[in-house]
């Protein structure tokens, strides 16, 4: 890889900004892998994520330059093999080339190599384990095909200054899934709570933002109504204010 130059940089810090800025967790990955592109010679890519039910299996994949000719999750076999697991559930971000691990010759021999690299004519591969708080959180592997050069440590520097970044952006997004996944819906709240009809329209109207005004108008009743209906709703759900509210209520049914 040549020496980093003024545009290289641009790109990364581009790079940086989008991993925090691209709301969708699949959107930021794919532009992820296509602005790597742009300063990293590889052929393919994939980047898989810790799943929220267990953080040691990789799931949702997304994918650059290639469709998996065989089973998608190709990325479960890595995860079995032993010099791989230190590396991926050790704790800590790090970057590595797969040839500096294992030797060629045993490399080759292993049914990871013959049923997922040789398909797809690939060869050398950069790897980018994302772990935060001792906690993994995703992989990104890059590719090369057969014929070309191994990748340089220049390129394992390029990834070193970005895995803290991806890896806390991907630990947030767990978090607040986990988060979601543990709150209710407005439906479960009705009856786990016993809401009358009308605390329900007032709640909808709560988790999709709108103020005391908004919903007295849209639901034709008046403000101190609303402010009745509220004040139900807060006592039959043990909570004071709308913070407490959102922490509890899932915004999607």
């Amino acid at each position: 890889m040549r020496s980093l130059e003024t545009n290289d940089w641009m790109v990364i810090n581009n790079i940086v900004y989008q991993i925090n800025s691209i709301e969708d967790s699949d959107t930021m990955r794919k532009n992820f892998l296509t602005q790597m592109a742009l300063i990293l010679d590889f052929d393919s890519a994939d980047f898989y994520i810790a799943s929220e039910i267990n953080s040691h299996t990789l799931t949702d994949p997304v994918f650059y330059n290639y469709k998996p000719k065989v089973d998608e999750n190709y990325m479960a076999k890595y995860d079995s093999i032993d010099y791989s697991r230190g590396l991926m559930f050790g704790g800590k971000s790090k970057v590595y080339r797969e040839s500096d691990i294992i030797s060629e010759k045993k490399r080759v021999e292993t049914e990871y190599y013959k049923k997922y690299f040789e398909p797809n004519n690939w060869h050398h591969t950069l790897n980018m384990i994302l772990a935060h708080k001792n906690q993994f959180v995703g992989v990104v592997c890059f590719f090369r095909l057969k014929g070309k050069e191994d990748f340089a440590y220049e390129d394992s520097f390029v990834l070193d200054m970005i895995k803290e970044h991806l890896a806390f952006r991907l630990y947030q997004d767990l978090d607040n899934n986990l988060m979601e996944n543990e709150k209710i819906s407005i439906s479960q709240c009705m009856e786990l709570y016993g809401l009358t009809k009308r605390e329900e329209s007032v709640l909808y109207e709560l988790i999709n933002g709108l103020n005391n005004n908004e919903i007295s108008n849209k639901l034709c009743i008046t403000n101190n109504t609303i402010k009745k209906h509220i004040l139900n709703i807060y006592r039959k759900l043990e909570i004071k204010n709308r913070v407490q509210l959102f922490k509890m209520i899932r915004e999607k049914q």
